[in-house]
């Protein structure tokens, strides 16, 4: 029986750059979308003073944390949860369900049925970043791929599917 030796998984590191890319630049496309959509800021208006929340993969996979800072303004604060006090954590159960969410295979809402999606905090809070997340994907992705990552497609005017959605990708870029 030694003749077998233990065969381990292995730590998937192209996958874990590109969540690590894409959980980046989603974090900043929340704090761009706070800026440039009235419905984002609306959501982040009705939440605590300083809300922060995190979106990660258990048990240490990549992670993104954005909250409202002292003057109500949203910043995206990096990858690392542990280093702030959280209002509501998205924790997927793998990094691979969050890859399936990632290239939008799966929208928040299945996730959520096939009981891949764990949510620590207060139920509304977490409803209010779970419908910000699904609009900074309707900006970020084309229509086609938008239909298959959230529930429902919005019926938008021209000037927030082009001025906005154009506004939103450049201050993600830049950081603005």
């Amino acid at each position: 029986m030694n003749d077998f030796r233990e065969i381990t998984p292995g730590g998937r590191p192209f996958t874990r750059m590109y969540l690590n890319v894409m959980l980046w630049f989603v974090g900043r496309a929340v704090q761009a979308a706070a800026r440039q959509d009235l419905e984002v800021k609306r959501e982040f208006e009705a939440l605590p003073h300083r809300f922060t929340f995190a979106l990660t993969a258990a048990p240490d996979g990549p992670s993104m944390v954005v909250g409202k800072d002292e003057t109500g303004r949203v910043k995206y604060l990096g990858r690392r949860p542990g280093d702030y006090p959280l209002h509501v954590r998205l924790t997927l159960k793998s990094m691979e369900a969050l890859f399936l969410l990632f290239t939008f295979r799966e929208s928040t809402a299945t996730a959520t049925a096939r009981d891949r999606l764990y949510v620590e905090g207060g139920l509304p809070e977490a409803c209010a970043v779970v419908r910000i997340l699904d609009i900074v994907q309707v900006y970020l992705l084309p229509k086609p791929v938008a239909k298959l990552a959230i529930k429902r497609y919005p019926r938008w005017r021209l000037k927030r599917h082009t001025w906005d959605r154009a506004m939103v990708n450049l201050r993600a870029v830049i950081g603005y």
